[in-house]
């Protein structure tokens, strides 16, 4: 896979659209009615493609920039699609002193992609994170709810390929 980041194009179905704008129609008219309908846009389709923002805009009669300084201000909005399976690599003190960063390159050469992009065929999405509480079994990755712990950068290939 080359090393770049992959683009996946924007696909939703009528049933996905139709929770947003039922959503939207509870909050329409509401102050703070952005940031509500935003966590259930990203719960209906899993992150904000600007196809949703625009969406959010237009059905709240707000100015898109007010959707985009929402989304991108708060860490738990995601602008980019998640694989079915997310590797996330823990990066806070005590993973990153124990080799997390060897890690997370093991894991973006073993994926061919980068932190934050995900793969070409839609199965591996790749983040670094800060500290998952697992500070004992330092360094983490976790793949969905999975964890593996004291991790080498050996170990990497095999845990993914379970997942293939």
């Amino acid at each position: 896979m080359p090393n770049c980041k992959t683009v996946i194009p924007y696909q939703s179905t009528p049933e996905q659209e139709e929770r947003l704008r039922t959503v939207i129609a509870e909050h329409k008219g509401q102050p703070g009615a952005t940031m509500p309908v935003l966590q259930a846009a990203q719960e209906i389709f899993g992150y904000l493609p600007e196809e949703v923002q625009i969406m959010v805009a237009e059905e709240l009669d707000v100015p898109l920039s007010e959707v985009y300084g929402v989304a991108s201000f708060y860490a738990q909005f995601s602008m980019n699609p998640k694989g079915k399976y997310q590797v996330s690599v823990c990066m806070g003190t005590a993973c990153y002193v124990k080799g997390a960063a060897d890690v997370l390159a093991a894991v973006e050469k073993k994926l061919g992609i980068k932190t934050g992009s995900i793969t070409g065929d839609g199965k591996f999405s790749l983040d670094a994170c800060r500290c998952v509480g697992a500070c004992g079994l330092a360094p983490v990755m976790l793949v969905g709810s999975d964890v593996y712990g004291r991790l080498t950068p050996d170990q990497v290939g095999p845990i993914l390929d379970k997942y293939l």
